[in-house]
């Protein structure tokens, strides 16, 4: 079924080209900035740039795929594309009509034409409604009248989605995740549209539910020739359904090519670095040496982006270039375009510019080695050596008591005889310490007792006697 899937869309893409048709869906520049107020006023201080420049096209029959972090875009690009938003600038053509700008009473004969699945099966429905008024609401709206009757048409609603038409009068809370997404799915497929725009659409079901519901995808677009836009964070789904796919990172759009070319060899150093965070569940490669590109620092915020390439603040080739110049989305090989100019598995746009890598490795390096050098010159090679030299000179020449090596060894031996006091040192010194003490008592006995020093001589020769 699958392997059917993926080539009924991509040959009537195909088709679609060759006849020279328009895309059914056309984006160009689109930008979408959320203002920030402050005071009482509300005064503009700032804006979230969630979209910034976004030009792609959908073809009819395909599935395009939407992929990126939290944060990037995602889902206020699905909602602008639906015209649930306003945008802030660029241009959205559905059927080569504009609807940017469209007012909400020209834009509803075609709101049965583009519809959305949204994220959160949970809050996406209203439980106040059972599943029949639920299903029927766009009958309502769009003045609709089915043959038989609205509510055979929202059981056979029901039924192809996989539910049980007699669920007609139930309310969401009797249903689990999975059943409640599948009736978001029964709404939105209710007039029949011709672009569904799918916003994580098994991102909040269980595991197990999630390749049920991408099946069930998969069959309403064979059986209706529908055409999709699904956003999705999980890499295996989004290369299960899609035809092409388009990467997104902090509003823009860095790499847009088919399916097997990107998972085949990824060009942006953004979307490489995605693919090697997907775990392999393979017990022989436990142990070995993984290639998991492992991003430093955080994503910037919307709210002022980096200059040049945006992600030139976590990527390993950025270069002088990338900082100051913003790289534009080109064809660098049939159907695949990237917005890098040094990508990975293509020719380098920009050969010979400086890294900015190198120039923090040699800052850090310079930083490094500078408080280094001092702190082990000081204390190995000058203090441990003189201290070593003043232990033997004292030592030796003790024998024969010359003047001036008799003025050091009161120094030395000054420090014990004024810390500890005769009655006091006695009790906890060590036997290393007392043998020491025997030898200083009996070379300088003679001067202590000129010197008027004889206590501290009796003590320790009668620890000597005992």
């Amino acid at each position: 079924m699958t392997e059917l899937k993926n080539e009924t869309p991509a040959s009537a893409a195909a088709g679609s080209e060759g006849a020279g048709s328009e895309p059914l869906l056309k984006v160009e520049g689109l930008a979408k900035h959320f203002p920030i107020t402050k005071g009482v006023l509300k005064r503009k201080v700032g804006a979230v740039k969630a979209v910034d420049g976004l030009t792609f096209d959908v073809r009819a029959g395909e599935t395009l795929g939407v992929v990126g972090e939290s944060g990037c875009g995602k889902s206020t690009m699905g909602r602008l594309v639906t015209r649930l938003l306003e945008p802030t600038g660029g241009k959205v053509e559905f059927q080569g009509r504009d609807i940017t700008h469209m007012s909400a009473g020209r834009l509803r004969p075609m709101r049965r034409d583009i519809q959305m699945i949204f994220q959160d099966p949970y809050g996406s429905l209203n439980p106040r409604h059972t599943v029949g008024g639920i299903v029927s609401t766009p009958f309502r709206l769009q003045g609709v009248k089915p043959e038989g009757g609205v509510k055979k048409e929202v059981q056979r609603l029901l039924e192809l989605v996989g539910l049980n038409p007699e669920h007609y009068n139930r309310y969401p809370h009797e249903f689990s995740g999975g059943q409640r997404q599948r009736i978001g799915i029964a709404r939105a497929l209710a007039l029949n549209p011709k672009l569904v725009v799918a916003d994580e659409p098994v991102s909040a079901l269980d595991v197990s539910i999630q390749a049920q519901v991408v099946n069930l995808l998969d069959d309403l677009q064979d059986e209706l020739g529908l055409t999709y836009m699904i956003i999705a964070h999980d890499l295996s789904v989004i290369r299960h359904v899609s035809d092409r796919i388009a990467v997104m990172y902090l509003g823009k759009i860095v790499e847009l090519a088919d399916r097997d070319s990107l998972y085949g060899a990824p060009m942006h150093p953004y979307t490489k670095a995605l693919m090697s965070a997907v775990p392999v569940p393979d017990p022989r490669r436990r142990g070995e040496k993984s290639d998991r590109i492992l991003l430093k620092g955080d994503v910037p915020s919307p709210i002022s982006p980096p200059t040049g390439c945006r992600f030139h603040t976590r990527c390993w080739k950025a270069t002088q270039a990338c900082k100051t110049t913003e790289p534009p989305l080109l064809q660098l090989k049939t159907g695949h375009q990237v917005a890098c100019h040094h990508p990975e598995n293509g020719e380098d746009q920009l050969p010979g510019d400086a890294p900015l890598v190198a120039d923090v490795i040699t800052v850090k390096s310079e930083k490094a080695a500078a408080p280094v050098a001092p702190k082990t010159a000081e204390p190995v090679t000058e203090d441990e050596p003189v201290t070593a030299e003043k232990a033997t000179v004292t030592a030796e020449p003790d024998a024969s008591a010359e003047p001036a090596e008799a003025v050091e060894a009161p120094e030395t031996a000054a420090e014990p005889d004024e810390s500890a006091k005769p009655e006091e040192a006695a009790e906890p010194e060590e036997a290393a310490e007392v043998a020491e003490s025997e030898e200083e008592a009996a070379e300088a006995a003679p001067e202590d007792a000129g010197k008027g020093s004889a206590a501290p001589s009796t003590g320790t020769g009668d620890k000597s006697k005992e």
